[in-house]
């Protein structure tokens, strides 16, 4: 079955799967499904040109997305993308759209001109980890990832309201 790579932007016909998709994966990550919540949410990003998006069509079906943003890359003085979101489908695993939807964003982040193309994934994600390296991702060393996190309401936690 012949899949295609689309950019999917909130107008595209094809938004309203990707959103639909896009609860799914939050689902798949431990949060609760929240299919309106999540299309705004998507919709806006996309919008505001906070993050693009890709999706793997297949027969008119979205199967899979991936999800970047493109940020300063100051010292190198260019562009670093960063893919935020990779997801597909259960019924769509292993047949080769997590790799065509990565070749996709690295060809297109190399002919924009990017510097870069980074990821993010759990230490434990052995398939995930195992895929990016055989695309060319290396391993960081020498950073730690730092968060500083604030509520649904703006509060830091245990932070009184």
């Amino acid at each position: 079955m012949t899949t295609t790579i689309v950019p999917i932007g909130y107008t595209h016909p094809a938004f309203d799967q990707l959103a639909a998709l896009f609860d799914d994966y939050r689902v798949h990550y431990g949060q609760p499904s929240s299919p309106e919540t999540t299309r705004s949410w998507l919709h806006d990003q996309l919008e505001q040109h906070r993050l693009s998006a890709a999706a793997a069509v297949r027969a008119d079906d979205v199967c899979g997305f991936i999800t970047v943003m493109t940020m300063p890359a100051s010292l190198m003085l260019g562009t670093a993308w960063s893919i935020r979101d990779l997801y597909v489908a259960p019924r769509h695993r292993r047949s080769g759209i997590a790799n065509a939807l990565l070749q996709h964003t690295i060809h297109n982040a190399r002919s924009a001109g990017a510097r870069r193309v980074s990821l993010q994934t759990e230490t434990d994600n052995a398939p995930a980890l195992r895929l990016y390296t055989e695309l060319g991702f290396q391993p960081v060393t020498g950073l730690e990832l730092l968060n500083h996190s604030f509520d649904s309401t703006g509060q830091e936690p245990g932070e009184a309201a």
